[in-house]
């Protein structure tokens, strides 16, 4: 059985010292350990910005993405290979502004993937713009009088899209945060996980310290009930969107991939797909 170290490689990260994204990395490599994975039965897919490097940084295969696209190819890969447990990521740039359709239209879809969204309400790797998650009055070189627009919420966002798993950690909680994807691989259907990864470099707002003064567990929240989506929804807007830990679950709802017509268990990649002469034909005079 595999263990953490079969998923590290030599490739040393290159992110700023204290960056969340480190814990990131840390926890999916120890959850897909925790679940009994070994690194020929993960496929991590990201997108551009900091967090698209973690695709790179785990011994398992690995695909970086364009900007804002790492989902729609992680569906494909999973719809052609569902041996595999695929796991999507990028940052909040990446999931809420260019690729926010895809983010959407992934959640109702329910494919069986994890989504693990990098969460520094900033844009790093061009040098600290605002983003979609940067709160309104939000000063940076960028906007230097501060942003104007509100500020995402992306979970209840993804509630209102008829998502089945949604969780949220930050990077500093290992344990919570190891537990969060381990259940987000588990679930059958698409699992969308925030998690807060304070931008040590250009974020001098949203800290560590910041976060660890707003953030509130569900441990501390008595009489939750995560599969009751109204709850999950009202709590979300109670805290500002603070929560952390499993949110909401609904485990009846079958995932597409799980649903689709015909649609045979055996790896796309382990299928024959040679057809005969004959059924070439008449596939041929359909056209004609």
């Amino acid at each position: 059985m595999a263990t953490l170290k079969d998923f590290r490689n030599n490739v040393k990260p290159n992110w700023c010292p204290g960056c969340g994204d480190f814990s990131v990395q840390a926890a999916i490599q120890r959850a897909a350990a925790n679940v009994g994975l070994e690194p020929e039965d993960l496929a991590v897919v990201s997108g551009i910005g900091c967090s698209g490097r973690i695709s790179g940084y785990i011994n398992a295969y690995g695909l970086h993405g364009v900007h804002g696209r790492s989902l729609p190819i992680a569906q494909g890969l999973k719809m052609a290979n569902r041996e595999l447990t695929v796991l999507a990521s990028g940052g909040d740039g990446d999931g809420f502004a260019i690729g926010m359709g895809h983010t959407v239209h992934a959640i109702r879809r329910n494919i069986d993937i994890t989504y693990i969204v990098m969460d520094n309400q900033i844009y790093g790797l061009t040098k600290g713009q605002p983003s979609p998650r940067s709160a309104e009055g939000f000063k940076t070189k960028g906007a230097p009088q501060g942003t104007l627009e509100q500020a995402l919420a992306p979970l209840e966002m993804a509630l209102a899209a008829g998502a089945t798993f949604v969780a949220q950690s930050f990077s500093s909680n290992l344990k919570q945060l190891t537990a969060v994807i381990e259940e987000g691989m588990k679930h059958k259907g698409f699992s969308m996980i925030n998690v807060f990864s304070p931008c040590v470099t250009f974020n001098k707002v949203n800290t560590y310290d910041w976060f660890k003064e707003n953030v509130v567990d569900l441990e501390s929240i008595p009489d939750y009930d995560p599969s009751n989506r109204a709850m999950a929804m009202t709590k979300l807007m109670e805290t500002n969107g603070m929560l952390t830990g499993i949110i909401y679950q609904n485990k009846d709802r079958a995932s597409y991939d799980a649903s689709v017509p015909n649609f045979k268990d055996e790896a796309l990649a382990k299928q024959d797909l040679k057809i005969s002469e004959a059924d070439f034909q008449k596939l041929v005079a359909e056209f004609v």
